[in-house]
């Protein structure tokens, strides 16, 4: 029988969780799943007040905090439906973490940021595929990269700007895209896809703080990438309605690179 490819991408009857969903990126993502038909649980620090008619449900979450992530486990799907689709948009960082360069970093600040961030997308992806397996759910978990855990950082772009390159960041990063390939790997017997974008440079204010990237910065970083510009934020959206739909049923463990052709220079 032939498919239907025009409603490859409908996310009617779909369960999406989606941590880090009020982010820069987030935001982005749950409005395009709320058009697609998804119903959205987001997972964050700060609950969002409902907008006009959507039925998205707002959770408190830490993703930084390790009672947090175990509470999350034992007692939300106690009462909860287990997702279709799992989602990672968090970016957890300590206060310090403009410091994490390799002229300012220190151990504590290094190990702290390790554990908040890469442990926690590793924790719980593994642990949302416990819970599709459990459920007999035909899944897929989208993991959120970056190009930096696939090529080293330019120094030169962040000479006489008010940016520095970050050495956790790519550590953070590569290891998220690898793991992606353990999940995929062993998962997929229990038909539970896992996949990752590897994100290049978004337009926005700097991690951190609440400063627009540098203008010279922003000058160096453009000429390096094929299409001459940053990406924006709201062109991450469609590439997760891909993975998140049967449009992609054939694919897991696979990186999707949303650079602008950064990566392949």
């Amino acid at each position: 029988m032939q498919k239907n490819f025009k409603n490859l991408f409908n996310l009617d009857n779909h369960e999406v969780y989606i941590v880090g969903g009020n982010g820069l990126i987030g935001t982005q993502i749950v409005r395009s799943l709320e058009q697609f038909g998804a119903s959205v649980t987001v997972f964050d620090l700060k609950i969002k007040k409902k907008i006009n008619r959507s039925k998205t449900k707002y959770v408190k979450f830490n993703c930084a905090d390790e009672k947090s992530i175990k509470n999350f486990f034992i007692n939300y799907f106690k009462k909860n439906r287990c997702p279709d689709v799992f989602i990672n948009a968090s970016y957890p960082v300590t206060k310090d973490w403009k410091k994490n360069s390799f002229k300012e970093i220190n151990f504590n600040s290094y190990k702290k940021n390790i554990e908040i961030h890469m442990n926690s997308y590793v924790w719980i992806a593994k642990n949302i595929a416990d819970q599709m397996k459990k459920n007999n759910v035909y899944g897929s978990i989208i993991q959120l990269s970056s190009m930096y855990g696939i090529v080293a950082q330019d120094e030169n772009l962040y000479k006489n700007t008010n940016i520095s390159s970050n050495m956790t960041y790519g550590i953070i990063k590569s290891a998220t895209i690898h793991f992606t390939k353990q999940l995929a790997s062993y998962y997929g017997k229990y038909n539970i896809r896992v996949n990752n974008l590897v994100i290049g440079g978004i337009k926005g204010h700097i991690k951190g703080t609440k400063k627009k990237q540098d203008k010279n910065f922003l000058k160096k970083f453009n000429s390096k990438v094929p299409l001459k510009r940053m990406g924006l934020a709201d062109e991450i959206p469609s590439s997760v309605i891909f993975l998140a739909s049967a449009a992609s049923s054939y694919i897991t463990g696979s990186n999707i690179f949303i650079d602008g052709g950064y990566s392949i220079i």
